[in-house]
């Protein structure tokens, strides 16, 4: 048995993932146009109409314009919490079918259970996830200013991990079309991670369990993905953590599929379908992080 997760776009201008197990069909955020997912989800063989919901961590619109077409039009539950739902709501006077839940609890969707938790940004009650599934769990942290020991701690739990990496430092100093008060608050600890907080959030929270990373929401200005990786990458072999395979999503391009199998042994370990180093690379002799 298997799980399945496609980034469809991510990036400042919208952001979008989509998850498949046995028995669910769910996008975490739907900030990408309505015509886009549907065109990225029919490159996966799927359709909208088959979802069967959508988890929100934010009610910014790179998060959330898609629902007025989606979610109103096909009836497809969203998730989140009453602070987002009412921002939702006011952004979209179409009718939309939340399922509301409390920050810090969990809660099943078909055969997975949703963990969320608090992370720090300028919304009303930004969420990051951790979906439980019998295969292995997928983490969520696409917006945050800075990692928290609580987020930390949640993110441990994940084989995959979806992990900001918004700005390279140097890169938005010198933007000079962004006002200092957008730098300001791009830099503030409720903004964005950059490419070095995004790496030392990575070490930090590197462990036996994940095994594939994903960066995203890179800036297209102010980041480069060679640059995202290698920070990450450098970050995770200093953590000892060189199995991680680490790749970069984009905001015009349907990401790669990565996988996650069910394990015949031993019961509550979850491994990755990617999960053999790369050649050469020895217990006694660590190699960097892998680029996938």
């Amino acid at each position: 048995m298997s799980v399945q997760l496609t980034v469809l776009g991510s990036g400042s201008s919208g952001n979008c993932a989509y998850l498949e197990t046995a028995e669910c069909r769910l996008l975490i955020d739907a900030g990408l146009s309505g015509r886009q997912i549907r065109q990225r989800l029919l490159g996966l063989g799927r359709a909208p109409e088959t979802l069967t919901g959508i988890l929100i961590t934010h009610e910014h619109t790179d998060h959330t314009q898609a629902l007025g077409v989606l979610a109103a039009k096909l009836g497809i539950p969203v998730y989140c919490n009453r602070l987002t739902g009412e921002a939702i709501a006011a952004q979209f006077p179409g009718r939309l079918n939340f399922r509301l839940f409390s920050t810090g609890s969990e809660f099943e969707v078909g055969d997975v259970r949703v963990e969320t938790f608090s992370v720090p940004h300028d919304a009303h009650d930004p969420v990051g996830f951790v979906i439980r599934t019998v295969a292995g769990a997928v983490g969520f942290l696409t917006d945050l200013g800075h990692a928290t020991k609580l987020v930390i701690e949640r993110a441990r739990a994940a084989n995959i991990l979806v992990l900001e990496a918004n700005h390279d430092l140097h890169l938005l100093q010198a933007d000079t079309r962004r006002p200092w008060s957008t730098k300001q608050r791009i830099l503030s600890r409720h903004g964005h991670l950059s490419n070095h907080a995004a790496a030392e959030a990575a070490g930090q929270i590197a462990s036996g369990r994940l095994r594939q990373l994903i960066l995203a929401h890179l800036s297209a200005d102010c980041n480069r993905p060679e640059l995202a990786r290698d920070a990450a990458c450098q970050a995770l072999h200093r953590a000892g953590a060189s199995h991680v395979c680490v790749t970069t999503a984009a905001q015009h391009v349907l990401g790669p599929t990565v996988a996650l199998t069910r394990p015949h042994a031993p019961p509550n370990e979850s491994t990755p379908s990617r999960e053999t180093p790369p050649a050469g690379q020895t217990p006694s002799q660590p190699a960097p992080a892998a680029l996938c």
